[in-house]
């Protein structure tokens, strides 16, 4: 029986993506382990095997396709004594119901899909789909699993949506971007009959209550800027990501913000005397690489902050696994140093130039930068001086990182000196970390720094 290759789910939030590269053509025989196809996800750029061994029948989805989504078929493997003939020509990735399987929905993702599914059976284990709607003239409306499910909660019909996938199907963005017509308002009579009125303007229908705020539509805005020049720049599924998780993160995580002022002239000296040291095994040490060691002693020193917000519950993690925001041209990675309370300051200073260069090659693993309960974002090379991150969940916080500057300051005997000081700030998932508890752990940071010999001891 022929087996249908499906777009796999190469992360828990990966929803579409690029078939950037086939390495196979219609009528190669492949074998479980064969590297068939190389996919773009909004972040990395991944390798896809196979499970089985046959024959490539027919590819639906040529290389270079964009947005092509989870669980869509992508190819069909034929087994020994099957023939390209026997299959439907006219099928395609949007079939439903040529498809083993339909979209699956983010949320129902538990882990990326290793491969694909037989015909009649999944690659992974969905729910089943409410009865595909219809419009008034009786064509078949065709929408994903998740764009029905936005559909229903935001009271649209899909009748009025029109959809801008493959065939017209319905999809996420078309869903997100519709808003309800507005519903004629009634008023009560004093004998208790009707009447009808006017239908409420837009801006004066209430939202619904818990609904997040909607931002200005595309066309909206395009109009605001008719009369003027300007360049229209098409977001990549880096771009989207980031928007989407910020958006997200600003609106369901209560932040809030501690601050501290760091002294770092005995670190700098200590610096300065280790890699002299290490020079000859050609290492050089960062004031980064000191950061990232002091942020994941400070986990260990008050283990109710290494902590994760899980919806209904915390998880408290037992190793230190700090992320460490990494720019790259169009976005940033945020790569997970794991266990790195337990790591030297050289291993830490490899394993950071290693993510850091394959994060801007795209090259890195969805495993290697998922995960962790905290994250640094350091700007201060950059010249800034101080400035408020945003939390990445699931984190429960994120430390901005100033740079290392000259300041002017009072000793303890009360005189006037200079001192080289990093301004840091704490954000805080307030579910997860209360203030008293995250200013214990910025002081335990604070500490680290200031005294680095102690923290290496």
């Amino acid at each position: 029986m022929p087996i249908n290759i499906l777009m796999p789910a190469l992360s828990p939030t990966m929803e579409e993506g690029t078939l950037a590269k086939w390495n196979v053509k219609e009528g190669d025989e492949v074998s479980s382990g064969d590297v068939i196809a190389e996919i773009e996800t909004d972040k990395a750029t991944m390798e896809f095997e196979a499970v089985d061994e046959g024959t490539i029948g027919k590819i639906f989805v040529p290389e270079g396709t964009e947005g092509v989504k989870v669980n869509d078929l992508i190819a069909v493997l034929l087994e020994e004594g099957e023939s390209a003939d026997d299959l439907d020509t006219d099928a395609s990735p949007d079939a439903d119901a040529s498809s083993n399987a339909a979209p699956a929905e983010p949320s129902e993702q538990t882990e990326p899909a290793k491969g694909y599914g037989r015909e009649g059976g999944a690659a992974q284990e969905e729910k089943p789909a409410a009865p595909a709607p219809s419009r008034k003239d009786g064509e078949r409306i065709f929408a994903s699993p998740l764009a029905r499910r936005i559909a229903a909660d935001k009271g649209l019909d899909l009748a009025d949506i029109e959809g801008s996938g493959p065939r017209g199907r319905v999809v996420k963005a078309d869903v997100e971007n519709a808003t309800a017509k507005p519903k004629t308002a009634s008023a009560g009579k004093s004998d208790g009959t009707e009447k009808d009125t006017k239908a409420l303007p837009a801006d004066q229908m209430a939202p619904k209550a818990g609904a997040p705020a909607q931002g200005m539509s595309a066309d909206v805005v395009a109009k605001m800027y008719a009369d003027r020049e300007y360049e229209e720049v098409k977001l990549d599924g880096m771009r989207k990501t980031i928007a989407a998780r910020l958006t997200e993160a600003k609106q369901t995580v209560p932040h809030f913000y501690l601050r501290r002022d760091i002294h770092l002239d005995a670190l700098l000296k200590f610096r300065s005397q280790l890699n002299k040291g290490l020079e000859a095994k050609g290492v050089k040490l960062s004031v980064n690489d000191f950061i990232i060691k002091a942020c994941a002693n400070a986990l260990q020193e008050v283990p109710d902050c290494n902590a994760v917000w899980a919806g209904d519950r915390v998880l408290k993690l037992k190793p230190s696994d700090v992320a460490v925001a990494v720019a790259i041209e169009g976005g940033l990675f945020t790569p997970v140093l794991r266990d790195a309370d337990s790591k030297t300051l050289s291993t830490l200073s490899a394993e950071m130039k290693d993510l850091a260069t394959r994060a801007r090659d795209r090259k890195l693993a969805p495993y290697e930068y998922q995960g962790g309960s905290f994250a640094i974002s350091n700007l201060g090379m950059m010249g800034i001086e101080n400035f408020d991150a945003v939390i990445n969940p699931p984190h429960a916080s994120i430390l901005a990182v100033g740079a290392g500057l000259k300041k002017p300051v009072v000793d303890d005997e009360g005189n006037v000196t200079t001192a080289t000081v990093m301004s840091v700030t704490l954000s805080v998932d307030h579910r997860v970390i209360d203030g008293a508890l995250g200013a214990e752990f910025l002081a335990a940071i604070k500490s680290n720094l200031e005294d680095p010999i102690a923290m290496l001891a």
